[in-house]
């Protein structure tokens, strides 16, 4: 790790420390090495910082859209951490080799299958794109759920800190066989994953996932 990054990790640890509170009593669960798919909700700006301060010193990556990099400010500190943007709303092979090769190189992958920021921390319906990686990459997943971080902004301004709860649920795998990779199949298969996340959340948090079940035909398996 180069100064810059170290110094940037150095900041953020602080900044979550004077800022928030945070709950994540397993923590443990999540591999420290080895190529891994995490998956979770997404309410806001700072469960990404968070996750980042407190999986250090894993590699980690993931995909932010490619206009966050015209923000100045964001640009520098994307880059910095090796963020991949991808073009949303469209084929980016180039995004998906990106993440392949870090996936090969060991990294921890993160993944918000909702594709855009939740404001309200209740789940929406995910899109099937995340499922491409997984069944490309084959490595295993790890569902990771969070809530609180919906009122982080709003805390701020009234100079309160924020109650960050955070768990962690067991690594699996996709099994998908010869199944035709229709885009049907693939709402069913990130609806899994889901379902996944929303086991780990409070009921008032499952949001869209509240009442959607499994189909007869489960496409995960469990990694021992």
């Amino acid at each position: 790790m180069n100064l810059a990054y170290r110094f940037t990790a150095f900041i953020i640890g602080i900044y979550i420390r004077i800022t928030c509170r945070i709950d994540a009593p397993d923590l443990h669960k999540v591999p420290m090495q080895g190529p891994l798919i995490v998956i979770s909700n997404h309410t806001g700006q700072i469960e990404v910082p968070i996750l980042f301060h407190l999986l250090q010193p894993r590699k980690m990556t993931g995909w932010a859209k490619i206009e966050t990099w015209d923000n100045w400010f964001l640009n520098w500190v994307f880059t910095l951490w090796g963020l991949i943007p991808v073009r949303r709303g469209e084929a980016d092979t180039s995004a998906l080799r990106k993440a392949i090769e870090a996936l090969d190189q060991g990294y921890l992958f993160g993944i918000a299958p909702e594709g855009t920021r939740n404001k309200t921390g209740r789940l929406m319906r995910a899109h099937p794109g995340a499922v491409l990686l997984a069944v490309r990459s084959g490595v295993p997943i790890l569902p990771v759920a969070h809530w609180g971080g919906e009122n982080f902004l709003k805390n701020l301004k009234r100079f309160r800190r924020t109650d960050f709860h955070l768990r962690v649920g067991k690594p699996f795998r996709l099994d998908v066989g010869d199944v035709r990779m229709t885009r049907e199949t693939r709402q069913q298969i990130v609806d899994e994953m889901m379902l996944k996340i929303a086991e780990l959340l409070p009921i008032e948090y499952r949001g869209a996932y509240e009442k959607v079940t499994v189909g007869e035909k489960s496409f995960t398996k469990g990694v021992e």
